[in-house]
């Protein structure tokens, strides 16, 4: 469980037995205690089967796939993976793929709903880019949403991450969007629910990874 978990929770229970004892009534302490159980449930951090396979993108993060596109950017055609993430959803990230971070960049910005396409550009984010050892740059963004109102991200530039590794997390609900290279062959599609680290999201062809 991420630490926020036991935060929550331990202090919405000290807020029940306040309430308990302070009104002489069990029941003011009812709501407190839910609260504190759906806190350490939503803060849950479950143990992913990482693929070991070469040339493997995983998913950063749990969720519906809403997008799988081509962008134009000045470094050439990119794909695109939009991934929302819900309050039922987990909401640990991990890294799509195993390299080094060569930028990492936070931008301010709105809390549009994480379900609304313009909110990948114009929403609070933390951007992340990851050149793995072949060669290959995945870039993965974390997008507040309506309700997010945080974002973690735990590492600089320059650091090494595994595949699947967590990187941080956004509290509740929100999006995460994966580009990768244009050659990338796609393990996914819209409509489907992807899990951190386990889920395959792309595969790099061998002749590619240059």
């Amino acid at each position: 469980m991420v630490r926020d978990g036991y935060i929550y929770g331990i202090s919405f229970l000290a807020v029940a037995v306040g309430l308990a004892w302070a009104t002489g009534h069990w029941a003011w302490g009812i709501f407190p205690v839910l609260l504190a159980a759906f806190f350490l449930w939503f803060f849950r951090d479950p143990e992913r089967k990482v693929p070991l396979e070469p040339g493997l993108i995983v998913s950063p993060g749990d969720g519906l796939v809403t997008e799988a596109a081509v962008l134009a950017t000045p470094e050439g055609p990119r794909q695109r993976i939009s991934i929302f993430l819900s309050v039922f959803n987990v909401h640990v990230n991990r890294s799509p793929i195993a390299g080094v971070l060569t930028s990492v960049r936070y931008q301010k910005g709105q809390y549009l709903n994480a379900m609304n396409p313009a909110s990948a550009d114009r929403n609070e984010q933390s951007i992340a880019t990851v050149r793995g050892e072949d060669g290959v740059e995945v870039t993965f963004k974390q997008i507040a949403g309506l309700l997010a109102r945080r974002i973690v991200f735990n590492f600089r530039e320059g650091d090494s991450l595994a595949r699947g590794q967590r990187v941080g997390l956004i509290k509740f609900g929100s999006r995460v969007d994966v580009l990768l290279p244009a050659e990338a062959e796609l393990r996914v599609k819209v409509g489907e629910r992807v899990q951190g680290g386990a889920t395959v999201l792309a595969f790099m062809p061998e002749r590619d990874r240059s």
